[in-house]
């Protein structure tokens, strides 16, 4: 029988050269049992981490909440303040007086007054009862507005009806009273703020003072109590006033649920480095593994 030449030197080297053998693709390195196994556990863990960021988000929601329970709270302990203490009229309406309570004394105009229609209460949709109110002392004896054409006015929301008619029963106090609500800051001028037949689709106080003469209030006040009860003719009062979206949640809990979700991430990119890392032979540059190696080139059980 004829001999096979021994192999050479240079042939033995080139046998053993692992990069001759064939690389393993990611799919067949993850289909592994053990990398299955290690990838329900890391999922596990990020679930737990999500999990844990969904907690610390509710929680910095609910911290806000109670902070501005609270803020309202020690608002109404000390009162309202007298409207010229916190605004002058045609100036900028700060955002942090929504929702102030303030006190001021003037005379209602009824001959003004407006409805805004599409308006919700508890689920309801009807109409805001919206008239001018004549200020005669905002606290100030008449000095925050000494320098302007006359007396102010203020628009005031006085509450909620659900249909015109019920608006066209409601009957003012008449002569000079004392006014007691909530500010709101005026909304945005557009095309749907003109008034007609006695309606106007937007708060915004720009257009009504084309209506009721100026100066004008940059904000509105929503009064506590309206004149008379839903049950009686009268109107529903409203909420007190908040900032759209809410006051915001709580920074701390924020960075906390981001970190969770963050730690939650390196689970599933360490599962696809150690893939990476078992099909490049356990280290950088390192030889290709077989089905009889494990992790990092380490013999398999």
């Amino acid at each position: 029988m004829p001999v096979s030449a021994p192999s050479t030197p240079d042939q033995r080297v080139i046998d053993a050269d692992p990069s001759t053998a064939q690389r393993r693709t990611f799919m067949q390195v993850a289909r592994q049992p053990r990398m299955i196994g290690l990838l329900l556990v890391l999922v596990l863990a990020a679930l737990v981490c999500g999990r844990l960021g969904a907690w610390q988000l509710d929680r910095a929601y609910e911290r806000a909440e109670l902070a501005a329970q609270q803020e309202a709270a020690e608002a109404a302990a000390a009162g309202p303040s007298w409207l010229g203490d916190v605004l002058a009229p045609q100036t900028r309406f700060p955002g942090e007086l929504v929702g102030r309570e303030v006190k001021v004394d003037g005379k209602f105009e009824p001959d003004g007054s407006l409805l805004v229609p599409g308006r919700a209460l508890e689920g309801r949709t009807g109409y805001l009862v919206l008239t001018p109110f004549r200020v005669s002392d905002d606290g100030t004896d008449g000095a925050s507005w000494a320098d302007l054409s006359g007396a102010p006015a203020l628009a005031v929301v006085q509450g909620w009806v659900e249909s015109p008619a019920d608006a066209e029963a409601l009957v003012l106090p008449e002569g000079e009273v004392t006014l007691t609500g909530w500010l709101q800051a005026g909304e945005a001028t557009s095309g749907s703020a003109a008034v007609v037949d006695g309606q106007t689709e937007q708060i915004a106080l720009s257009a009504l003072v084309n209506e009721w003469g100026g100066p004008i209030y940059t904000g509105y006040l929503v009064a506590t109590e309206g004149p008379g009860s839903p049950e009686n003719g009268g109107v529903a009062a409203l909420p007190r006033p908040t900032i759209d979206g809410g006051s915001g949640a709580n920074l701390q809990n924020l960075f906390y649920a981001l970190q969770w979700w963050v730690f939650g991430g390196f689970a599933v990119l360490l599962w696809i480095r150690l893939v990476r890392d078992e099909m490049a032979g356990g280290r950088r540059g390192g030889a290709p593994t077989d089905a009889d190696t494990g992790i990092a080139g380490l013999p398999s059980a």
